[in-house]
C-alpha cells in the first residue's frame, strides 16, 4: 500500500508545478498537508484559476473526512498522548484501511505506523522528483497525470460503498460536481458535492419517518379490525346462548 500509493506522488509533483507552484511550495504542501485528494484538489483548482480562499476550502473539506477518521483510530490505537500529535499527521485513507483489517492492536499499531512511514517518506520523496522533471515531460496537461489522484481516491472509496446510502450520496455528489462545473468558478463544485450527504440523510429520514408513519396507521387498522371482529364474534355468542 505504502510503495503503490507513494508512488504516485510523481502525479501530484507534475501537476503541482504544472499549475504554477514553485518547488518549494509544492514539497510544503505534501509535507505539511500530506492528504493526495486535497492536495490535487488545490492545485487543480489553481490550475483553472480559481480563488486561492476558494481552493483552500474545497481541499478543506476533502480533509475533514480524516477528522472522523482519527477519533476511530484514536480509540483503536490508543497511543500515549505525546505520540497522538505526530500520529495525527499521517491519519489518511490508506493508513485507516490498513488499521482498521488488523485483528489486534498490536497489529493495528504495526500497520499504521508502517502504512504510515512508507507512504510519507515515498509520498515527500516522489513530489520532489515529480516537481523537479516537470520541464523536463513538457506540457504536462498532454500527460493526464492530474487524474492520477483522484482515481487512487476512488479506488479505495468505491469498495466502501456498502448500502443504499452511500451509493446515493456518491451519485449525487458526482452529479453536482460535474453539473456545477461549467457554471462555477474552479474549486466550488467540489464545495457544492459535499451538499449531496446532508440532502441524501434528510431525504431518507424523511422516508424512514413516513415508513414508521404508515406502519403505525397500519396497526391502528389492524388493531380496530381485530376489536370489530371480537365484537362481532363476541354478538355472535350471546345470540347463539
Amino acid at each position: 500500500m505504502g510503495v503503490a500509493v507513494g508512488l504516485s506522488g510523481f502525479a501530484f509533483g507534475v501537476t503541482s508545478a504544472g499549475s504554477g507552484l514553485t518547488l518549494l511550495q509544492t514539497c510544503a504542501l505534501s509535507l505539511l498537508v500530506f492528504t493526495g485528494a486535497s492536495q490535487f484538489a488545490l492545485v487543480g483548482a489553481l490550475a483553472a484559476g480559481g480563488n486561492p480562499f476558494t481552493a483552500a476550502a474545497g481541499a478543506f473539506f476533502l480533509g475533514v473526512r480524516n477528522a472522523f477518521y482519527g477519533l476511530r483510530l484514536s480509540q483503536l490505537l490508543a497511543l500515549p498522548r505525546a505520540v497522538r500529535p505526530f500520529a495525527a499527521q499521517w491519519v489518511i485513507d490508506e493508513t485507516t484501511a490498513v488499521t482498521l483489517a488488523q485483528p489486534t492492536r498490536r497489529g493495528a499499531r504495526i500497520g499504521f505506523t508502517v502504512t504510515g512511514a512508507s507512504l510519507y517518506v515515498l509520498w515527500n520523496l516522489t513530489t520532489f522528483l515529480g516537481a523537479l522533471g516537470a520541464k523536463a515531460l513538457g506540457d504536462t496537461d498532454a500527460w493526464g497525470l492530474d487524474a492520477a489522484g483522484p482515481a487512487v481516491f476512488l479506488a479505495l472509496l468505491a469498495p466502501m460503498l456498502k448500502t443504499a446510502t452511500e451509493r446515493a450520496v456518491a451519485a449525487l455528489a458526482v452529479l453536482l460536481g460535474l453539473g456545477l462545473l461549467p457554471v462555477l468558478p474552479a474549486g466550488v463544485p467540489v464545495l457544492a458535492a459535499a451538499l449531496a450527504a446532508p440532502a441524501v440523510l434528510y431525504l431518507t429520514g424523511r422516508r424512514a419517518a413516513r415508513a414508521r408513519d404508515d406502519g403505525r396507521e397500519q396497526r391502528a387498522r389492524d388493531g380496530a379490525q381485530e376489536a370489530r371482529d371480537a365484537r362481532g364474534a363476541r354478538d355472535v355468542r350471546e345470540e347463539d346462548r
